[in-house]
């Protein structure tokens, strides 16, 4: 058996659809574990150019079972919508290679209307959330005042339960921030708009699992966003509210017991962040423009600018120790190809001492980046796929990446396509 997890090791958007993409072919399943529709993972095949935010990278594999789990923040509008969108492109989605965990928790509308009018409160000190109701929703989670995907099933149940959470919430929406709250006739259309077109898909997926797992079928765990958005080890307050390390794909995938064989680990070849927070290797200006359209640094879900700079190896070092990376992916290595030297954050400097160790939240916006530069190679490496290949500038940044980072570098990305890699 070869399980493996792909995850993020900093601030997300590292490139971690391309790689499930690639690496599918060698698995059976492909499970999201955590999460829900607030990111996307950016997918160039033979169907075209996706941005996929809840449907598992892997359903576009002939033959590969793709697996919402129990942790997902499962958005019934949002996927169906985007279901729809995928299938008009001649992708098949079926519940034979789409299966919903009946363990999942619903994500409801007023989840996205909270999320939004608390940003709106927050004001300048807002967490920078894409306001897909993410924070309410796992709020509501771990308060035991959601619904669980299985109770679709049962209609009678779910009205009910959905009666009850309507008149707390509503204390909420209407007393706290104004709002003008909701109707269960509200919600029952809601229900039957969107809940009624997943619930085909959705099982009991832990049970499958663990029958595919006895099997010796290979799985796939996909994660989304890095290490540094974890709820308990990233940069907090400005994290998701998931936990987005590999040690959590067990849990959230619905087989808690199952070991992961293999984690590869996402690190792009320079840093991008989407919303707020420290970012201490953050580039701007022209500098920062340059870099930012060379990489098409644009927000899946949001379409807004990210937030662009050198790499960091004190951020990335701090990212692979968290997931327990096996193995480095490092992508789009072929946008430094128009630098004439690489810059490379390598230390920080906190209160007038250089540090490699990654701060403490609350002290990281004081630190301030300590650069090193490497020449650059001038040349284009999007055709290469072997390591002998890529100029000698370019070898050696990597391996000078692999080295501080204390982690192999297994795959060497030199473009979007699927094929477009270098297996090291």
């Amino acid at each position: 058996m070869s399980n493996c997890a792909i995850v993020g090791i900093n601030w997300g958007d590292e490139g971690k659809g391309r790689m499930v993409d690639l690496i599918t072919r060698d698995h059976d399943i492909v499970v999201r574990y955590q999460g829900g529709g607030n990111a996307g993972h950016t997918i160039i095949n033979e169907y075209g150019k996706f941005a996929l935010h809840l449907l598992p990278s892997g359903i576009f594999t002939d033959g590969v079972v793709n697996i919402l789990g129990n942790g997902v923040a499962l958005d019934c509008e949002n996927l169906w919508n985007e279901i729809e969108d995928v299938t008009a492109r001649g992708v098949k989605i079926t519940p034979e290679n789409l299966k919903i965990s009946d363990r999942a928790s619903l994500l409801l509308p007023w989840h996205r209307e909270l999320d939004s009018l608390e940003e709106t409160r927050l004001a300048d000190k807002k967490y920078g959330s894409t306001k897909q109701g993410i924070a309410p929703f796992y709020s509501d989670k771990y308060s035991k005042k959601t619904v669980l995907a299985g109770e679709l099933l049962y209609p009678d149940h779910l009205k009910a339960h959905l009666t009850d959470l309507l008149e707390w919430k509503n204390l909420t929406l209407k007393n706290v921030y104004g709002a003008e709250g909701y109707t269960i006739d509200q919600l029952m259309g809601w229900v039957r708009d969107y809940g009624e077109k997943i619930k085909p898909f959705v099982c009991d997926t832990g049970e499958y699992l663990k029958k595919a797992s006895a099997e010796g079928k290979k799985i796939l765990f996909e994660a989304q966003l890095g290490a540094l958005r974890d709820l308990d080890y990233g940069i907090v307050p400005y994290t998701t509210s998931s936990n987005t390390i590999a040690a959590f794909a067990p849990v959230g995938s619905g087989l808690p017991g199952v070991r992961i064989d293999r984690i590869i680990g996402v690190v792009k070849a320079y840093s991008s962040c989407v919303g707020e927070g420290p970012f201490t290797c953050e580039w701007f200006g022209e500098q920062a423009d340059k870099l930012r359209e060379a990489g098409d640094e644009y927000g899946a879900k949001t379409g807004r600018p990210r937030r662009v700079g050198p790499i960091d190896i004190v951020a990335t070092r701090y990212g692979v120790e968290t997931q327990g990376a096996t193995v480095i992916a490092l992508t789009k290595l072929d946008i430094l190809s128009c630098m004439d030297e690489i810059p490379i954050c390598s230390k920080y400097e906190l209160y007038g001492e250089l540090t490699d160790k990654f701060p403490f939240p609350a002290i990281l916006p004081d630190a301030k980046p300590v650069y090193e530069y490497m020449p650059g190679w001038k040349c284009d490496i999007s055709g290469c796929r072997r390591w002998e290949d890529l100029p000698v500038e370019a070898r050696n940044y990597v391996e000078y990446v692999e080295r501080e980072i204390g982690c192999r570098i297994g795959y060497v990305s030199v473009g979007p396509e699927r094929d477009s890699i270098i297996i090291r």
